[in-house]
């Protein structure tokens, strides 16, 4: 069963005697054919599922479930996946559950994949790495760190949990689904095409009769034992596929908990036009990610040529939104999500930007779907993980999963509606998000004194006419220019705000207007870093674990169900850059066109930052840094492009908590 400690999440649950009204029945006479004994159930008290099942009996099986009218491997046949399933002993006994599913093409590992060359003016800095094993480095913040990391690799694999020790005893069962060309899976990975979301799709129709699975023999196999009702969850890539799944509107889907997911693949390889990287994978575009999961038998041979194909049509050379892109996009089909969803996002995940968790939240919005959300100080981060709120997270789970898959009313929708751990250790509970009473505050620029920095300001006086302007400089990252803010530098433009009387929020989107001409260089980019200037012991995103293992459930030999959990690491530093946005000012007026601009002239170019929820404390100062090339982001072209703004025509909007009477 060491199979199972690659599972993250995935559960289901069973409805309970008496959960439903009992259809009336005629009177038995002396003849009758004797009442069968009741059917196995799981106990509910205090409206929650309580462990009652054993987790050392559990039982498990591994199904291929036949995904119809997808052969995207060409093979003339329909492409399967592999899904290994845990439940209930008592399931073999009459208990009917629902099933919590996690997808992902990372059972397998990965392939040694190298990312694209940044370095376009032929240079290839030192420490700059173009291949890495992109799992290894993110397992921890994914899964959690185990009781023995070294133990329970060897033991179970590359993909430890403990969700099954806490929930099957409780009456869930678990589903992992092994996608689409990866590791016994067949068909081809895409990076976010319809063939990786029919995969999923495939196993919630099993689940519900309306589709095929056999065994390793090829005997037909039908989940006799499931409600039908199934929810989804996962962490990156793993959370990405619920969003997907959702946005086809398979009946069934009760429930999504996507965790730093992906809502549109364009961006998170591409911004406003621009080729704009995951944070710390700089170089990593769909091929490479779709070449890294291509674990399955005969993987290049089978699937090379669409490897190829994708490498082509993403286009690092434009980075317009094309067809390509937009056939990745699940946006325009979160009108048809039935599910509800669960959206949970690290702050300081430049991974997965916090844009995609809130322009799927707002979408979300539009349709009412029920919804919750939390924020946390961590990157790309499993809340589970979090010593801090761990049994807080466990509670909400357990109550999400509950009510939507059980049929529990025990008041979860009824809980605020979002979590915000506004600094670290430090969360609320708010009706909504953006917290209510935000307001968008539109902040004028204006030149400094003598080429010195100039100033952030709510109060619009007459608009300055004056230019002044910066030099592109690749080699220097975005945090070296943020710094020395009250000295002149030639290679960025900053503008500062007065310090504030008191505490300041930020919680939502910020835009900039920047009035600028572009001359003398190559690089296409305007970037904009929002900073908060103050010397302060902040959350950027590292965490430390500890030496105490927290056990969630029942252990098994090679299972023992505990984990290490995790602690943010401050660091007390003169400024933090808040959030940043990107724009290839060739896509001023379209990410779907590119435009070229004329040498010189004046142009208005608008876009927003990535959201964010942030305190900026009283004395401290509200910077916006204007730079070209952002290092850890951007392609890298030849030093050297002399970006000339108008401060007086330029602004920055800020969603204040409170509004204007937040300055006060």
């Amino acid at each position: 069963m060491t199979r199972w400690k690659h599972l993250l999440l995935a559960l289901a649950v069973a409805v309970p005697t008496g959960a439903l009204p009992a259809a009336t029945a005629p009177a038995a006479s002396a003849s009758s054919t004797p009442t069968p004994p009741p059917l196995p159930s799981t106990p509910v008290e205090n409206n929650e599922t309580q462990p009652v099942h054993s987790r050392a009996d559990a039982l498990t099986e591994t199904v291929f479930v036949e995904v119809a009218g997808t052969d995207s491997d060409a093979d003339g046949r329909p492409d399967r996946v592999a899904v290994d399933i845990m439940r209930p002993a008592a399931t073999a006994t009459g208990l009917k559950v629902p099933v919590i599913m996690e997808a992902s093409p990372y059972y397998a590992g990965g392939n040694d994949v190298e990312n694209h060359v940044v370095d376009l003016d032929g240079s290839d800095p030192a420490g700059m790495e173009y291949r890495r094993n992109k799992f290894n480095d993110l397992r921890d913040e994914m899964f959690g760190q185990a009781e023995d990391p070294a133990a329970a690799r060897a033991a179970a694999g590359p993909f430890p949990g403990y969700y099954d020790n806490f929930f099957v005893p409780r009456g869930y069962a678990v589903a992992l689904v092994e996608n689409l060309g990866s590791g016994r899976a067949t068909g081809c990975p895409t990076t976010g095409l319809p063939n990786e979301t029919a995969g999923p799709k495939a196993a919630i129709d099993w689940l519900n009769g309306r589709a095929r699975g056999f065994d390793a023999a090829g005997n037909e196999v039908r989940a006799d034992w499931s409600t039908g009702n199934v929810g989804m969850i996962g962490v990156s890539y793993n959370g990405t596929l619920p969003n997907a799944v959702a946005a086809t509107g398979v009946k069934g889907l009760k429930a999504i908990v996507p965790i730093a997911a992906i809502s549109s693949w364009y961006d998170y390889y591409r911004a406003n036009g621009g080729v704009v990287a995951p944070g710390g994978y700089q170089g990593e575009d769909a091929d490479v990610l779709a070449r890294y999961v291509l674990t399955r038998e005969n993987g290049q041979e089978v699937c090379g040529g669409l490897m190829d194909a994708i490498e082509r049509d993403q286009d690092r050379v434009t980075g317009d939104y094309t067809r390509f892109w937009h056939e990745r996009n699940y946006l325009p089909d979160a009108r048809k999500v039935r599910a509800a969803v669960f959206v949970v996002h690290g702050l300081n995940d430049w991974n997965v930007k916090t844009g995609q968790a809130v322009q799927w939240w707002d979408a979300l919005a539009k349709r009412g779907v029920p919804r919750k959300i939390w924020l946390h100080q961590g990157a790309h981060f499993n809340p589970f993980n979090f010593a801090g709120r761990n049994a807080e997270w466990l509670r909400q789970l357990h109550r999400w999963f509950d009510f939507h898959l059980y049929g529990l009313r025990n008041g979860i929708m009824d809980e605020p509606q979002a979590d915000v751990e506004h600094g670290p250790g430090q969360w609320a509970q708010h009706a909504a998000w953006p917290l209510p009473g935000t307001r968008d505050v539109r902040f004028a620029l204006a030149a400094g004194k003598d080429g010195g920095t100039g100033t952030l300001s709510p109060r619009h006086g007459r608009a300055e006419r004056s230019a002044e302007s910066f030099t592109d400089a690749p080699a220097r990252t975005a945090e070296q220019l943020a710094g020395n803010e009250a000295a002149a530098d030639p290679n960025r433009l900053a503008y500062l705000s007065a310090p504030l009387a008191k505490d300041v929020r930020l919680s939502g989107t910020p835009e900039v207007s920047v009035k600028a001409a572009f001359s003398g260089g190559r690089s296409p980019y305007l970037t904009a870093l929002l900073v908060d200037y103050g010397t302060d012991a902040r959350a950027y995103g590292q965490v430390a674990y500890g030496a105490t293992p927290v056990c969630y459930g029942q252990g098994v030999p090679g299972d023992t169900g505990c984990a290490r959990l995790a602690e943010h690491v401050t660091a007390t530093a003169p400024f933090k850059i808040i959030t940043r946005g990107w724009l290839d000012v060739r896509n001023r007026n379209s990410a779907s066109r590119t435009e070229l601009l004329r040498e010189g002239r004046f142009y208005d170019f608008r876009f927003d930052l990535q959201p964010s929820d942030h305190i900026v404390k009283a004395g401290h100062r509200i910077g916006v840094v204007l730079i070209s090339t952002d290092r850890d982001f951007t392609l890298r072209l030849p030093a050297g492009t002399r970006v000339e703004v108008k401060p007086g025509d330029s602004s920055v909007t800020l969603p204040l908590v409170g509004g204007r009477h937040a300055l006060d």
